[in-house]
């Protein structure tokens, strides 16, 4: 996924963002979230993992450790015992985000990393979406 340059990038955690931003995550990684972290440099100049995510407004960086990423996944009812999401979860999400086309779903492919470790990013925490 190449973040669009012209959408405002946000960095928040899991647990701060909206339901209906949650339940996208999960459909575009219905296969947990630890194995799609990316890692970079903030503007403190420290390396932060999180996990990219795209709507049609915005490129996401949800913050959050490979323990913290397996943590939600364990801790949440939509994802069965083996980490995956639910099929009835899935089908209700993707009825309800049908419309929707920047969705990925997860695939055993590698995504391209479009942030290295020595590009600084720019932290915002966005509380309005």
């Amino acid at each position: 996924m190449t973040p669009n340059s012209s959408k405002p990038r946000v960095i928040k955690d899991f647990d701060k963002l909206e339901n209906h931003i949650q339940e996208q995550i999960k459909l575009s990684y219905p296969y947990g979230f630890s194995d799609h972290l990316i890692r970079f440099t903030n503007k403190d100049g420290l390396y932060v993992s999180a996990l990219p995510f795209e709507t049609d407004e915005k490129y996401y960086l949800v913050r959050m450790t490979v323990e913290r990423a397996e943590e939600i996944i364990e801790d949440d009812d939509d994802f069965d015992d083996d980490g995956n999401l639910r099929d009835d979860v899935k089908e209700e999400y993707s009825d309800k985000y049908s419309d929707l086309d920047y969705i990925n779903t997860d695939s055993d492919e590698e995504e391209e990393d479009s942030y290295s470790k020595d590009k600084p990013v720019e932290e915002e925490d966005d509380d309005e979406d």
